[in-house]
């Protein structure tokens, strides 16, 4: 029986592909430099996972092992040129914000990764859900770091939502400090190798909290005896 609790914790905690696969590194440190920067990434590569691994579970018993990692490949190119173009439509000025970095979804391992060890093993619904939590995953993760570094590099928040979002999200930027002459480090790639650091540190804290409390609760529970019935002689 499929455990979809199992599959959504996976993708959001056990095994992020952020933090614990530590997979996709180059996007979610070169674009997380802001929230809308990495909104924008961290949407575009959820999508892209879901429609991936769905796709490929309904094809997994048509392909051959010799086309497999191919063909998959085709599949993950199809649903990232779809969404370039969908982004080029409707957010052209993230889209040119984001570059490269939106094509380059082809090559991040995650995708590859679930589409093999996940998508073409299961049925298509646990699929698409795998695809969907592991990406949802990276995005909290991004935006996580994005906002991160955007505080700390430029003293504000959700800055130039209305890329995303819109004419209507002009108004949400929160400046959190008055005549903020900014960050340097934080804009910088080191400060997104650190900000990853800590936010990986953080998760192995809470991991190790969970896992002490866990014990604990294990020792305090009583301990029943059981009786053991021996039958036959005794020499």
């Amino acid at each position: 029986m499929t455990d979809y609790r199992k599959i959504s914790l996976d993708g959001l905690w056990h095994n992020n592909p952020a933090t614990v696969q530590i997979l996709g590194l180059c996007p979610l440190l070169a674009v997380s430099g802001s929230v809308v920067n990495a909104l924008g990434l961290g949407l575009a590569t959820m999508v892209v996972l879901a429609i991936s691994n769905l796709a490929v579970s309904l094809i997994r018993h048509f392909v051959t092992p010799a086309v497999r990692l191919p063909a998959f490949v085709m599949i993950i190119a199809a649903a990232v040129t779809v969404i370039e173009m969908l982004m080029q439509a409707l957010t052209f000025e993230l889209y040119e914000i984001l570059g490269i970095f939106i094509p380059l979804i082809v090559t991040n391992c995650a995708v590859l990764g679930r589409a093999d060890a996940f998508a073409s093993k299961n049925a298509p619904l646990p699929a698409m859900l795998d695809g969907l939590m592991m990406g949802m995953g990276f995005l909290i993760v991004l935006v996580l770091l994005g906002g991160m570094r955007e505080a700390l590099g430029s003293g504000t928040l959700f800055g130039n939502m209305q890329l995303l979002f819109g004419p209507m999200a002009q108004s949400w930027q929160i400046t959190l400090f008055e005549n903020y002459r900014g960050f340097l480090l934080a804009v910088l790639p080191p400060g997104a190798f650190i900000g990853l650091g800590l936010i990986i540190a953080g998760k192995n804290i809470i991991d190790k909290r969970l896992k002490d409390a866990a014990k604990r609760r294990a020792d305090s529970e009583p301990k029943t005896s059981r009786r053991v019935r021996t039958t036959g002689t005794v020499a």
